[in-house]
């Protein structure tokens, strides 16, 4: 019921036609940060730069671009790590404490690599349902990702992971990570980013933020945060994200921080009323939109 009300409340607020910015995690690929950028990560990480910032670099970047182009959101939301892109774009933190929360945010993770190594896999061409069942509840590899209704991504540790998705049918890609994300593998990094979390100031987002790991519409500074506490270790079910988006009439996004991933995945909903454009197409896109409205000479 809840949920209902909130997306009843959004189509008042924003009326028949919206436009979403969504950001991808750690499978939208890796880019050096622009060199505009690079004195306020110094000031922050020093001259090593972790992979997670650069990507959550890229995306500010993207989203501070935007706003020079006078291309804005009316929602936003971020895939795992992109939930960090997301809350930057709405507005809930400064650049800097998203580079300190991000740089906090790789370091418990690579501390959980080492403690309990572990991976990730992606399943492509099977159902969830046939995955979650062939996984079973015996406290192994647990389902992290239910990306889309075609591909499904599994988290467990090193030794495990790979007789589990063995039981699985599908197409198995492992991912390029060395720790067991969104999963109880890593509860002891997830508590850490609570206490930093809860260090850091959150002002209220400009724009309302789709919570990726319930699909709930986030309209305050404390939910937004709540959210990011629970990220590190919940499943991303951006499949519950995708259908909040349709059911609040958005008819394009745009995905910001480059790759592309998320606009390659969303042609498995089957939702021709959902379009999605990455940010760099758009980009490329507007001068030519900005030339047709020019005025025609005589003749032409």
């Amino acid at each position: 019921m809840a949920q209902n009300v909130q997306l009843s409340r959004a189509s008042e607020w924003f009326g028949e036609k919206m436009r979403a910015f969504v950001f991808p995690g750690q499978g939208g690929g890796v880019v050096e940060p622009a060199a505009e950028l690079l004195p306020a990560i110094r000031r922050v990480v020093g001259d090593s730069i972790p992979d997670q910032v650069k990507m959550f670099a890229r995306a500010a970047w993207d989203a501070d671009e935007s706003r020079t182009l006078d291309v804005k959101p009316d929602v936003v939301a971020g895939h795992s790590l992109g939930e960090y892109g997301a809350a930057y774009a709405a507005g809930c933190f400064d650049l800097e404490t998203g580079l300190w929360l991000v740089a906090q945010r790789d370091r418990f993770l690579a501390e959980a690599a080492e403690e309990c190594p572990g991976g990730m896999v992606a399943i492509l061409k099977a159902d969830p349902a046939e995955v979650e069942e062939a996984l079973g509840d015996a406290g192994g590899p647990v389902v992290a990702n239910y990306n889309s209704p075609r591909q499904t991504v599994v988290s467990g540790l090193r030794g495990a992971l790979g007789d589990a998705v063995s039981r699985v049918r599908g197409r198995k890609i492992p991912l390029n990570v060395s720790f067991a994300a969104h999963s109880p593998y890593v509860a002891a990094a997830g508590e850490k980013m609570r206490g930093v979390l809860d260090a850091a100031e959150f002002y209220v987002p400009r724009v309302p933020i789709v919570s990726a790991a319930d699909g709930s519409i986030l309209t305050t500074a404390e939910s937004v945060r709540e959210a990011l506490k629970g990220q590190m270790v919940a499943p991303v079910r951006w499949v519950k994200v995708v259908e909040t988006l349709a059911k609040m009439r958005v008819e394009e996004w745009v995905e910001l921080g480059g790759g592309g991933v998320l606009t390659r995945m969303l042609k498995d909903f089957e939702l021709p009323s959902l379009k999605g454009i990455t940010f760099e197409d758009l980009r490329a896109r507007l001068p030519q939109q900005a030339q047709n409205l020019l005025p025609r000479k005589e003749g032409e």
